[in-house]
């Protein structure tokens, strides 16, 4: 889960980043959203296969220390001039989050998040997307690890 072609998920659809621009720095943004430790390299030219949807990112530069992907520099959203054969690559150094959290899907396909029926927006029920819908997730497993993976995704410390 914590190596694979890059996809973001944005506008309800997911699709690639293209490898324009891609480095290690964006891979280390990339493995800290993921809670997937440190970067060790950045592949390109789809060495994780061809994406098949939209290629949402291109031209990316990221300082290293942004908390998610979407804060780095690119083009506009879907603006790109590239093909599925430039689809961006990760490979992190492995996954300090506990392995059987409800939050630790495949890496590529981490589900958006929100908390609800709280004080703001960093407290309250977690709620999933999936198949376009919003649903909440059980507490079975639950921990304090599951908790940052949430905390982090939603940029709240």
């Amino acid at each position: 889960r914590c190596a694979g072609r890059v996809e973001v998920f944005y506008n309800n659809q997911w699709g690639t980043v293209c490898d324009d621009g891609w480095d290690l720095l964006g891979a280390r943004v990339v493995c800290r959203q993921l809670d997937c430790g440190a970067a060790l390299s950045a592949p390109g030219d789809a060495q994780f296969g061809r994406g098949a949807d939209v290629i949402w990112l291109d031209e990316i530069n990221c300082t290293g220390f942004e908390s998610a992907l979407s804060e780095c520099k690119a083009r506009m959203w879907g603006e790109n001039n590239c093909h599925h054969g430039e689809d961006a690559g990760v490979v992190c150094s492995g996954n300090p989050c506990s392995f059987y959290s409800s939050l630790c899907v495949q890496w590529s396909r981490i589900a958006p998040v929100r908390l609800v029926d709280g004080p703001g927006r960093c407290a309250g029920r977690v709620e999933v997307l999936r198949d376009k819908q919003w649903g909440t997730v059980c507490d079975d497993g639950w921990d304090f690890l599951d908790a940052a993976v949430v905390c982090r995704q939603l940029d709240c410390g």
